[in-house]
Protein backbone atom coordinates (compact mmCIF):
# COMPACT_ATOMS: atom_id res chain seq x y z
CA UNK A 1 0.00 0.00 0.00
CA UNK A 2 0.89 3.31 -0.85
CA UNK A 3 1.07 6.47 1.33
CA UNK A 4 -0.94 9.58 -0.31
CA UNK A 5 2.00 11.73 -1.43
CA UNK A 6 4.68 9.30 -1.97
CA UNK A 7 7.04 9.59 -4.06
CA UNK A 8 6.92 6.68 -6.93
CA UNK A 9 10.36 6.23 -9.22
CA UNK A 10 10.90 2.35 -9.24
CA UNK A 11 9.36 0.37 -11.82
CA UNK A 12 7.30 -1.63 -9.19
CA UNK A 13 6.06 1.11 -8.11
CA UNK A 14 4.40 2.22 -11.17
CA UNK A 15 3.44 -1.75 -12.14
CA UNK A 16 2.05 -1.58 -8.70
CA UNK A 17 -0.02 1.73 -9.43
CA UNK A 18 -0.99 0.37 -13.32
CA UNK A 19 -2.50 -2.80 -12.04
CA UNK A 20 -4.39 -1.73 -9.34
CA UNK A 21 -5.67 1.58 -10.92
CA UNK A 22 -4.29 3.92 -8.35
CA UNK A 23 -4.04 7.06 -9.51
CA UNK A 24 -0.97 9.38 -9.53
CA UNK A 25 0.10 13.39 -9.42
CA UNK A 26 2.96 14.63 -11.86
CA UNK A 27 4.92 17.38 -11.13
CA UNK A 28 7.70 19.64 -12.74
CA UNK A 29 9.67 21.48 -10.17
CA UNK A 30 6.93 22.18 -7.97
CA UNK A 31 4.25 22.87 -10.38
CA UNK A 32 1.91 20.30 -10.79
CA UNK A 33 1.94 18.96 -14.40
CA UNK A 34 -1.26 16.32 -14.38
CA UNK A 35 -3.06 13.75 -11.95
CA UNK A 36 -4.58 10.43 -13.94
CA UNK A 37 -3.73 6.71 -14.05
CA UNK A 38 -0.91 4.69 -15.86
CA UNK A 39 -1.40 3.72 -19.34
CA UNK A 40 2.29 3.11 -19.90
CA UNK A 41 5.49 2.78 -18.50
CA UNK A 42 9.12 2.13 -19.25
CA UNK A 43 12.73 3.12 -18.76
CA UNK A 44 12.18 6.39 -20.02
CA UNK A 45 8.49 7.44 -19.70
CA UNK A 46 5.18 7.23 -18.00
CA UNK A 47 2.08 7.43 -19.82
CA UNK A 48 -0.89 9.09 -18.70
CA UNK A 49 -3.64 10.65 -19.77
CA UNK A 50 -2.42 10.12 -23.53
CA UNK A 51 0.88 12.13 -22.86
CA UNK A 52 4.39 10.67 -22.32
CA UNK A 53 6.18 12.05 -19.30
CA UNK A 54 9.99 11.82 -19.05
CA UNK A 55 11.05 9.97 -16.01
CA UNK A 56 14.20 12.00 -15.73
CA UNK A 57 11.87 15.67 -15.53
CA UNK A 58 8.77 14.65 -14.12
CA UNK A 59 8.82 13.81 -10.53
CA UNK A 60 5.36 11.11 -9.53
CA UNK A 61 3.61 10.89 -6.79
CA UNK A 62 0.87 7.96 -5.32
CA UNK A 63 -2.57 9.32 -5.40
CA UNK A 64 -4.71 6.25 -3.49
CA UNK A 65 -8.55 7.65 -3.23
CA UNK A 66 -8.13 10.57 -5.44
Amino acid sequence: MYLNGQMIFDDRHFQDHMVSEVPIQIYCGRLHSDIGFIEYYGKEFVKVNNIFYSRKQFTFVSRPGY
